[in-house]
């Protein structure tokens, strides 16, 4: 589904009960729902489930555990508790259900984050995730629509994991390749959180289903800015150019929806489409003022997110409109 689908759906549903409470809902399709319970707080709510992305039960829990976490620090936001969502085969032995929420379970814990129940349907295709609550002040909210002319991007994890994990199913990928993605998938976005919030920054989003170019587009249009994207300085996953060949169909789909807002000008088609491979649990995707580009790389390498780069910076012009460069 892509994203102007999405949103057709989404304006179909009746406007909030207590719209005054409702600090971020579903106008700019922010990565997270945001309800004001008083003057200092605010609940955090998202949820995402998906079907395996890798063999190995225990790290498809962890990367789902990190993907939706992630919803909730993209808006500056603290998780505390989360429930599960869990379709599964009754053909399939209960132990590979085990290690699912057993990974699940420990990126929980290393995020301090109490799993408190769930929900459990017979499917004959797995699949997994959580619904999570946080809480945030309600004047320290991170948005997508805050991007300002000036502020530079900056990205915190590489591209790939689509072309990758296409590329595993099939039997084509490096296993090598392959564990370096589930490392950076089961990635919390924790630490990059905690370094957007020390410093502060315009805009955020989290780069999942949409592809990097998909969020950004997101960003751009609901800020009423353009952007640009600089093709050499995106970091890009080992193996992931090796494997542009498997690109999923939802990263096709991206690429097909955003043709009227891209104007490459720099880069090969290949380049284009890694730009629009669909994630799972990527990184944070930030708008920094200027004068934030330097402590938010200094305080990112602090907290161990070596892999945040600068990609680009907003502009002036229409908006959604996005320039490779």
């Amino acid at each position: 589904m892509s994203p102007s689908d999405l949103a057709q759906v989404l304006r179909q549903i009746p406007p909030a009960v207590n719209p005054e409470e409702l600090l971020v809902g579903l106008d700019n399709l922010d990565d997270a729902g945001i309800y004001r319970l008083n003057d200092e707080v605010a609940l955090v709510q998202t949820v995402d489930f998906f079907t395996p992305v890798v063999d190995d039960p225990r790290a498809y829990g962890q990367i789902a555990a990190a993907n939706a976490l992630s919803d909730v620090y993209a808006m500056g936001g603290q998780p505390l508790c989360a429930m599960n969502i869990v379709c599964f085969p009754r053909d399939l032995d209960l132990s590979v259900l085990g290690e699912i929420v057993g990974g699940a379970v420990e990126k929980l814990r290393e995020a301090g984050v109490t799993l408190v129940g769930g929900h459990s349907v017979e499917d004959p295709v797995p699949k997994f995730g959580l619904a999570v609550t946080g809480t945030v002040h309600p004047d320290k909210i991170v948005t997508n629509s805050g991007a300002r002319p000036g502020d530079y991007l900056v990205l915190t994890k590489p591209l790939g994991t689509g072309v990758i994990n296409t590329a595993a199913k099939r039997g084509e990928a490096d296993p090598k390749v392959v564990k370096e993605a589930v490392r950076v998938m089961a990635t919390l976005n924790r630490a990059a959180c905690e370094a957007m919030k020390e410093v502060g920054v315009n805009a955020c989003t989290d780069v999942t289903g949409f592809g990097l170019l998909g969020h950004a587009w997101e960003m751009a249009r609901a800020s009423r800015v353009a952007l640009r994207v600089r093709i050499d300085d995106v970091p890009l996953l080992p193996g992931a150019r090796d494997y542009v060949k498997y690109l999923p169909g939802g990263s096709r789909a991206n690429r097909e929806y955003l043709s009227e807002y891209l104007v490459r000008r720099k880069g090969s088609r290949e380049d284009e489409m890694l730009l629009c491979d669909a994630q799972t649990s990527g990184g944070l995707l930030m708008a920094v003022r200027p004068e934030g580009l330097e402590p938010l790389l200094s305080a990112m390498r602090r907290l161990g997110v070596e892999e945040a780069t600068p990609v680009g910076e907003v502009v002036e012009g229409p908006p959604g409109r996005i320039e490779i460069i």
